[in-house]
């Protein structure tokens, strides 16, 4: 069988929660959207429903997921819904919806429900992509508090920049959400995973945290709390070819690597195919047999090579890491311009190994 694997540490993931949980004092609501970034939102929710909060996931169809496997926890929609007939849906299964727009209120408000929702009124405090506009923030609270049709309203709002810990937008944004629900009874939800790491000020009797469940950083630069999380995915797989190439000679697609010395090459089975970068640099780390070396020309789909030159002991059937505890998924992000949540997301093909 095919050696590409990607193993994913459950007692990681755990680590991960409790870290969110005690950073924030708050109640946390694990975010397994994406199947969990990657990493399997049923085995991952099975993980943590024991001591989880909840769940948030981007749409009813992940929610139902979760529910057909057995999960019992409230679980959030965090887009809300799409069309006013998913209402039947989300009151049959007991889940808890995001309120981002005003005709979200007039569907809730027209609804026929035997029971009522427990409601998020998500604010646009300044992201601008989803979310009541603040003049329309107290009015939209009135109306579904007085609906009938809601049971609890959840303030909450998104950061656009907590990733950026020396910029002040979070600050601005914060300020326009405290306006905004100004004597209004609620508990609120601000912090997401750089928020909970980076931004301790920002009240919430909720917290989401996403992309730290998984072990992976937020932030460019180094940051104290998020050094305290644990790698959940290692991406793996082994050498299955090597070459010994003299000087000047090309490898792979297009020839972006010409050797500049007599090379081993080692070639793995892991490309874009399944879903490592395609434009990750010649110089983006790899582990081989757990020592350090690095990616050579131009990464195809199926296939991959690695300079083992220096690396003697390395060949045929040698253990690689793509990233994970040895090499985090945030240092081979930063060489292919792009960030762990994508590495994670784009995952396909290979297969998911649980442990823990």
């Amino acid at each position: 069988m095919r050696p590409a694997r990607a193993l994913i540490d459950l007692d990681a993931l755990r680590h991960n929660y409790r870290l969110a949980r005690e950073l924030s004092g708050a109640r946390a609501l694990a975010v397994v959207k994406a199947d969990a970034y990657g990493h399997g939102a049923v085995r991952c929710a099975q993980a943590l429903e024991a001591e989880a909060d909840g769940f948030a996931v981007a749409c009813i169809e992940e929610a139902l997921v979760l529910r057909e496997a057995g999960i019992r926890a409230p679980i959030l929609l965090l887009e809300g819904f799409f069309e006013a007939d998913e209402l039947a849906l989300i009151e049959q299964h007991e889940l808890w919806c995001v309120v981002h727009a005003l005709w979200q209120i007039e569907a809730i408000e027209r609804a026929h429900l035997h029971k009522p929702l427990q409601v998020w009124l998500k604010l646009d405090s300044g992201m601008h992509r989803v979310g009541l506009h603040p003049a329309d923030y107290q009015a939209g609270y009135q109306r579904l508090l007085v609906s009938g049709k809601v049971s609890k309203i959840v303030l909450m709002s998104h950061f656009a920049r907590a990733d950026e810990l020396d910029c002040a937008r979070s600050e601005e944004q914060l300020a326009v959400f405290e306006h905004a629900r100004q004597g209004l009874s609620a508990e609120v939800s601000l912090r997401n995973s750089p928020a909970v790491l980076g931004w301790p000020q920002a009240p919430s009797d909720w917290v989401r945290p996403g992309i730290m469940l998984y072990g992976a950083t937020p932030f460019e630069q180094v940051q104290a709390e998020a050094a305290r999380l644990k790698p959940v995915m290692t991406l793996q797989s082994k050498i299955i070819s090597v070459r010994e190439l003299p000087t000047g000679e090309p490898v792979g697609y297009g020839a972006r690597f010409v050797s500049e010395r007599p090379t081993r090459v080692g070639v793995v089975a892991m490309g874009y195919a399944d879903g490592y970068p395609r434009h990750a640099p010649t110089g983006t780390p790899v582990i081989v047999d757990g020592q350090r070396t690095r990616l050579i020309g131009r990464v195809s789909m199926d296939m991959l090579t690695v300079d083992l030159t220096d690396l003697p002991q390395a060949g045929l059937g040698s253990q690689v890491q793509l990233w994970g505890e040895q090499v985090l998924a945030s240092e081979v992000a930063a060489c292919a311009e792009t960030i762990p949540y994508q590495l994670f997301c784009n995952l396909r093909r290979v297969s998911l190994v649980y442990r823990g």
